[in-house]
């Protein structure tokens, strides 16, 4: 029993990765108008012309079950561990074949390894059951799938199917609040970043913006301390706290 007049703290909304608006909105610059977002866009793609996703894949069937298994584990341990189960099973009737106790055996090394196994199983068979052994292609369609997210339908879309989302990880959620692209009021959640994002990129750069960022959050703005002075677009952000 809570002891009496202990206060409840209250939970975070799911998807936000901030503060609450109001503890950043005195600090917070203005986000970069129209020209400037261009600019950016324009900077990342000269730089990496074809981004590329990190995660290892063979199919889209391979990339939805390299992107479940990647919650909360780095690219590299997903590659590591999905290598050799891809080489064996790269559909999912292979890999209801395979069962879940030997899926489980090869993602040992990654995070929470039980549920996700026990996930693939089931999103498998799903989509033999539900959709012939193929990816829908439909966001709904493959949100109701174990394991698969917001997040993750808007990965398998971009990546596999080419359709341009731009899906927000704690990367991308971190970059557009930097620089800043999104306003204020789109920055709170991941979703809202995503809306916002997609709204306002460019459409020439859309498809790709989410390799860029990713990997410009990852290898350049980093949390801990972003590497500004080898920025590619440090004269056009505006974040406040610039290393040098």
């Amino acid at each position: 029993m809570k002891p009496r007049g202990t206060a409840t703290r209250k939970a975070p909304a799911k998807g936000v990765l901030t503060p609450p608006l109001t503890a950043i909105a005195e600090t917070r610059p203005e986000p970069v108008d129209a020209d400037t977002l261009a600019e950016i866009f324009r900077r990342l793609a000269a730089a990496n012309p074809e981004p590329r996703a990190e995660l290892e894949y063979l199919n889209p069937y391979t990339l939805l079950v390299a992107v479940v298994l990647s919650a909360q584990a780095t690219d590299r341990s997903v590659n590591l561990a999905t290598a050799p189960l891809f080489a064996i099973a790269d559909s999912p009737e292979k890999m209801l074949a395979l069962g879940e106790e030997r899926v489980r055996g090869f993602i040992r090394t990654i995070g929470l390894f039980n549920t996700k196994a026990k996930n693939v199983i089931a999103l498998s068979q799903i989509l033999v059951d539900a959709h012939g052994g193929a990816v829908p292609r439909s966001q709904e369609a493959l949100q109701v799938l174990p394991g698969v997210g917001a997040k993750t339908a808007s990965v398998v879309l971009n990546v596999a199917f080419g359709v341009p989302r731009i899906a927000v990880d704690t990367h991308i959620f971190r970059v557009s609040n930097r620089i800043p692209l999104v306003p204020l009021a789109q920055s709170g959640t991941t979703d809202k970043v995503q809306a916002g994002l997609e709204a306002i990129v460019p459409e020439p750069y859309r498809l790709n913006a989410h390799h860029w960022l990713i990997l410009f959050g990852r290898y350049v703005c980093k949390a801990r301390r972003p590497e500004c002075p080898r920025c590619p677009i440090a004269d056009l952000c505006r974040y406040p706290d610039k290393t040098h």
